[in-house]
C-alpha cells in the first residue's frame, strides 16, 4: 500500500468513525468509562434538597450556617489500545481482513476518548512488542495512531499476547483503559498469567475479532493444502465430509470456554467482532451494557 492509498483510507475511517462518535459513541463512551475519582472543589451553603451527608460539620460549627462540601471527577483517563498485528489478522473471507476490521475499531475508541479530552496511546505487538506511542491527546496524534494500525508492517508474523500485557503492565504507571483487540487465536495458557495482572492494574476489555469462515467451512468435494500464515506449517484438509468442521467446532468451543474461564473472575466482558458486520454494533451495545451498570 503506497503513501496516497494509506492517506485516503486513513481519510475515509476518520469520516465514517467522526460521524459515529459525534451521533453515538461520544455520549456513550463517557457514561461507560468514569473517572479516576474525586477532587475537592469547594464548601457552600447548604440548600434544600442537598444530600445532608455532604455537609461539612467544621465549617458548620465555625459559621453556625450549615455548609456542603462540592467535588468534581477527575474527568480525564488515559485510553490504551493494544492491538495484535500477526500474520492471522490479515485474514479475511469478505471484503474486510480482520485488520481492517481493528483499524476501525481503533478509530472508534480513540476518537470517542478525544471528544472526552481523555489521552490515548497504542501498542502493536506480534510475538514481540512491534510499536508503543506513549499516551497522548489531540487529532493529529489520534490520525497518527489509526495510520500506524492501517500501514504498519510488522517484522514478525506469530502472536504474544501475554508479552504485550506483560510489557504495559510494567510500562504504564498509571491506571487506566487497556483495550486488547486481537483474534485471541493464541493457546489461552500462554498469555493467563499476565492477562490476570493486567486486569488488576488497569479496565481490561478484550474485542474478539473473528471470521465466519473460522467457524465453518463450505461442504465441497475437495481437498485443500492450506498453510499456517503465523508459522508456515503446512497441512491437507478434506472439505468433502463433516469431519473438519466437527474438530473446528470443538476447537471454537474449548477457546470459548477458556476464555470465559480466564475473563469470569474479574467480571471481565469481552466485544465480539465479526468482520462481516459493522464493528460499530457490538461496541455500542457493550457501552449501554456497561454504563446501565454502572448507574445501578
Amino acid at each position: 500500500m503506497d503513501t496516497a492509498d494509506i492517506l485516503k483510507k486513513v481519510r475515509q475511517i476518520e469520516i465514517q468513525t467522526n460521524k459515529l462518535v459525534s451521533e453515538t459513541f461520544a455520549g456513550e463512551y463517557l457514561s461507560a468509562f468514569k473517572g479516576q475519582g474525586i477532587e475537592f472543589a469547594e464548601v457552600r451553603e447548604y440548600n434544600a434538597g442537598d444530600d445532608i451527608r455532604s455537609i461539612d460539620w467544621n465549617v458548620t460549627a465555625r459559621t453556625g450556617v450549615p455548609y456542603i462540601k462540592k467535588y468534581n471527577e477527575e474527568r480525564e483517563l488515559t485510553l490504551i489500545i493494544a492491538c495484535d498485528v500477526s500474520a492471522s489478522l490479515q485474514f479475511g473471507s469478505t471484503d474486510k481482513l480482520k485488520q481492517d476490521a481493528a483499524a476501525e475499531l481503533t478509530a472508534l475508541f480513540a476518537f470517542s476518548a478525544l471528544k472526552n479530552n481523555d489521552k490515548v496511546g497504542l501498542m502493536l505487538f506480534s510475538d514481540q512488542i512491534e510499536l508503543f506511542v506513549p499516551p497522548k491527546k489531540g487529532k493529529k496524534h489520534i490520525l497518527r495512531l489509526i495510520r500506524e494500525v492501517v500501514a504498519f508492517e510488522p517484522q514478525r508474523k506469530g502472536t504474544d499476547i501475554g508479552l504485550c500485557l506483560e510489557t504495559l503492565t510494567k510500562v504504564m504507571k498509571r491506571q487506566g483503559i487497556l483495550i486488547l483487540i486481537s483474534d485471541f487465536l493464541a493457546p489461552v495458557e500462554s498469555f493467563s498469567k499476565s492477562f490476570k495482572l493486567a486486569a488488576k492494574k488497569f479496565d481490561l476489555i478484550p474485542v474478539i475479532l473473528k471470521d465466519k469462515l473460522e467457524e465453518k467451512l463450505p461442504r465441497l468435494g475437495v481437498c485443500l493444502d492450506v498453510t499456517d500464515p503465523e508459522t508456515g506449517k503446512n497441512d491437507l484438509i478434506s472439505l468433502a465430509s463433516g469431519e473438519t468442521n466437527n474438530t473446528l467446532h470443538s476447537y471454537r468451543t474449548r477457546l470459548k470456554e477458556e476464555l470465559h474461564a480466564l475473563f469470569n473472575p474479574y467480571k471481565i466482558e469481552s466485544i465480539l467482532v465479526d468482520t462481516a458486520e459493522p464493528p460499530s454494533d457490538p461496541v455500542i451495545a457493550f457501552f449501554k451494557r456497561r454504563a446501565k451498570k454502572i448507574r445501578r
